[in-house]
């Protein structure tokens, strides 16, 4: 049995604002967790910017803590 969490994390090519949303202001992260019981879990975490350069870093960051990357556009044709 599998007995870790994995996050999924599917960008779209030249989408450099995937799993962000923008809600009054505020940037938000949407991501998918499976877990070991073959459940999984969508979370929706508030970045508390407004600034969108800060989102992506934070974006970023919240998916390396669970081993996920998205390929930026300049990555992809790398």
């Amino acid at each position: 049995m599998n007995t870790h969490i994995k996050a999924v994390a599917r960008g779209r090519a030249g989408n450099a604002n995937h799993h962000l949303w923008n809600n009054n202001g505020t940037w938000w992260c949407h991501l998918t967790l499976h877990l070991p019981d073959y459940t999984k879990q969508r979370l929706r975490l508030s970045l508390k910017t407004g600034d969108l350069p800060l989102a992506r870093h934070l974006r970023d960051s919240t998916l390396a803590r669970f081993g996920c990357a998205v390929q930026t556009p300049t990555q992809e044709a790398a």
